[in-house]
């Protein structure tokens, strides 16, 4: 039986998070697209309408590729290209809409053909698993932060 303590120390190496970045980097690169612009409006359309500027840059801050000086040049040109609008809240333009609509299509097919090869209920718990983790981990920085 495996220990915990010997488990956790794999967590990171089994969730492939090299593989899917690699995957998701080269697929977006075929549509001439960076991951981070990706990701910026992916998080503006799901926290919209009216994400908080602040809010959407901590989150792209926090991302492993950009740190706040990137971030802010990233919201700029995305801004300077038509996609994003707005000061203190971001909305997408239409541009910006129809631009994530298309990427979250095209995303979303090399995602479900490799997850199907994976039993749902793996999936599901997989997902679950995930979350809570994110949840904690979101709740011991708001505590450590407070303390």
């Amino acid at each position: 039986m495996t220990t915990p303590s010997a488990i956790f120390g794999q967590f990171g190496r089994t969730l492939a998070e090299r593989t899917m970045t690699a995957t998701l980097r080269e697929h977006l690169a075929q549509r001439g697209v960076a991951p981070e612009t990706w990701y910026a409006l992916q998080l503006a359309a799901t926290g919209g309408p009216g994400i908080p500027r602040r809010e959407l840059s901590r989150d792209l801050d926090g991302s492993r590729s950009l740190d706040a000086s990137s971030a802010a040049e990233l919201l700029a040109r995305l801004e300077a290209e038509g996609l994003i609008r707005g000061d203190e809240r971001i909305d997408l333009t239409a541009e910006g809409e129809a631009l994530h609509r298309s990427l979250r299509e095209y995303v979303a097919g090399p995602a479900a053909r490799l997850l199907s090869q994976f039993d749902v209920n793996d999936v599901e718990t997989t997902i679950r698993t995930l979350q809570a983790i994110t949840q904690r981990a979101a709740e011991e920085a708001s505590a450590s932060s407070a303390g």
